[in-house]
């Protein structure tokens, strides 16, 4: 470029405004704000979206039942009992998915069942996780005589396995649905305590806590303000996994006829009632058992998915 020109552009340059001059990079325009960041992260991740489509519907076919079920999950009709399903030369699709032993419409008690199994995992969960956070964030922060208590609550309850001390409670208490959630809520409370302890002694005396203690905060502030936010993400991630092992409990105790009792369409009793006949009407017992399978698969592909997403090391 000739001196001359040089010069005119120098002068250009140096007359621009203030603002003008101080025109942001390409690259701070172009960057994006930390919830398209987010956005992209669950968007991309296709199993994530996968098991949340599954139970956006799954929820959905629960809260509408009585609309979306075309027939009284427990209304019998014997002359129309084990009526196979519509793929069947037999079938009719007035009843899709055929009836069972009792004449009731399977895809009815299918529908109805999927309200039983969400109630027992997202209410067991939540007592679970209340009293497993609490035990865990008070060990993990506080420690010393209140982590030794904890622990040795916690490790008393490692020794017992949960199928059969369930079993047991509530073959003395009687099974019905609030006895199955009661119970379940305070047996599973092991992994929040034991997630929650680990978590919250990772980072009770990281800078900021330090922090919060020197300008004077209280200790309730400081759990809720400072500590929760934190572990938040892996609170979340063992909750999924909780509401998954709840409703196979409830499953299994419902078929050994200790849980949900009939006539309630329960996707384990359902099983249960249907092995007698597994052999020339499999429908009664494939149906149910798939959908106890697809639910347990959404729930533990959301808390994998989840488990990702909140990854530190996956929100660049």
């Amino acid at each position: 470029m000739p001196p001359s020109e040089s010069k005119l552009v120098a002068k250009g340059l140096g007359a621009l405004p203030r603002d003008e001059a101080n025109v942001p990079s390409v690259e701070s325009v172009m960057q994006p704000d930390a919830f398209t960041m987010f956005a992209r992260r669950v968007i991309g991740h296709r199993s994530f979206m996968v098991a949340a489509i599954i139970m956006i519907v799954l929820v959905i076919m629960a809260f509408f039942a009585p609309m979306l079920a075309p027939h009284d999950p427990l209304g019998q009709d014997l002359d129309r009992r084990l009526m196979p399903p519509v793929w069947n030369e037999a079938g009719s699709w007035t009843y899709p998915l055929g009836t069972d032993m009792m004449g009731r419409d399977y895809l009815s008690r299918l529908i109805y069942g999927a309200r039983v199994s969400l109630t027992i995992g997202f209410c067991a969960m939540m007592i679970s996780g209340v009293l497993g956070t609490v035990m865990g964030v008070c060990a993990g922060y506080f420690g010393g005589r209140v982590d030794m208590v904890i622990t040795f609550l916690l490790t008393t309850r490692l020794t017992l396995p949960v199928i059969m001390v369930a079993l047991a409670l509530v073959a003395v208490v009687g099974g019905s649905l609030n006895t199955v959630i009661l119970v379940l809520g305070f047996l599973l409370w092991d992994r929040f305590t034991v997630v929650m302890r680990s978590a919250t002694m990772q980072i009770r005396n990281l800078d900021y806590i330090r922090a919060a203690n020197a300008i004077g905060c209280s200790t309730r502030r400081i759990i809720f303000s400072e500590i929760m936010p934190n572990v938040l993400g892996s609170l979340l991630v063992i909750a999924t996994f909780e509401i998954a092992h709840s409703i196979l409990l409830e499953a299994a105790l419902s078929f050994l006829g200790l849980g949900v009792q009939p006539p309630t369409p329960s996707w384990g009793l359902m099983v249960s009632e249907g092995k007698d006949y597994m052999l020339f009407d499999p429908y009664l017992v494939m149906l149910p058992g798939f959908a106890i399978f697809i639910l347990v698969l959404a729930i533990n592909l959301l808390g994998d998915g989840a488990r990702d997403i909140l990854a530190p090391e996956n929100r660049n």
